[in-house]
């Protein structure tokens, strides 16, 4: 199986590469829109901010590629803000490939939110063998409020969809490559789809 993580400059991009080695499986880092299309499963990550993530994606025309590519691809965090029509970090147009936008919590919580929290509603073969209200590993300041495409929800201050998909295009907000053994099985059951 050939696994290509996009490399754009604005992603924790080690240690999902080492979560994957752990299964088993040698990912590779590339920016080339060529190796991206002939990848099997293609993961988008993001660590960052988001006008600054999206300027990088621009830069090399990956904007445009990523809506289009066919195979299973997972966006992390940053990776699926960006996979949704506008953040209002830095106020910026995403890919839309979901259709909601992306917003901040308000003053009356601590943000970004960092650590463990549940997910629940769970509605997608992502979360094969997943336990309701499993924990996850959480570092954000910007979330997907609820919506037609979310698979998982999380509550902090509000309930908020902290997993999408749309067709082939899936989207975590946790990071299944810190999240124990929870999180490794979220990426199989990736590797399975």
């Amino acid at each position: 199986m050939k696994l290509v993580i996009i490399n754009y400059g604005a992603g924790n991009i080690q240690s999902i590469k080492f979560a994957f080695q752990r299964l088993g499986i040698e990912a590779v880092l590339s920016d080339d829109a060529e190796e991206i299309k002939a990848a099997d499963k293609v993961i988008f990550p993001g660590v960052g901010e988001a006008s600054s993530a999206m300027a990088k994606l621009r830069s090399t025309g990956l904007d445009k590629l990523i809506p289009t590519l066919k195979q299973p691809v997972l966006g992390i965090c940053l990776g699926m803000q960006l996979m949704c029509k506008h953040s209002t970090e830095g106020d910026t147009s995403g890919l839309g490939i979901f259709d909601t936008e992306v917003i901040k919590f308000s003053k009356s919580v601590k943000v970004p939110q960092i650590g463990w929290n549940e997910i629940s509603s769970l509605e997608s073969q992502l979360f094969k063998d997943i336990s309701e209200n499993a924990h996850m590993y959480l570092v954000h300041s910007f979330y997907a409020p609820k919506c037609k495409e979310m698979i998982a929800t999380t509550h902090y201050e509000v309930d908020y969809a902290s997993a999408l998909q749309k067709d082939n295009f899936y989207g975590v907000q946790f990071h299944p490559e810190k999240s124990g053994v929870v999180g490794e099985q979220i990426l199989k059951n990736f590797l399975n789809i």
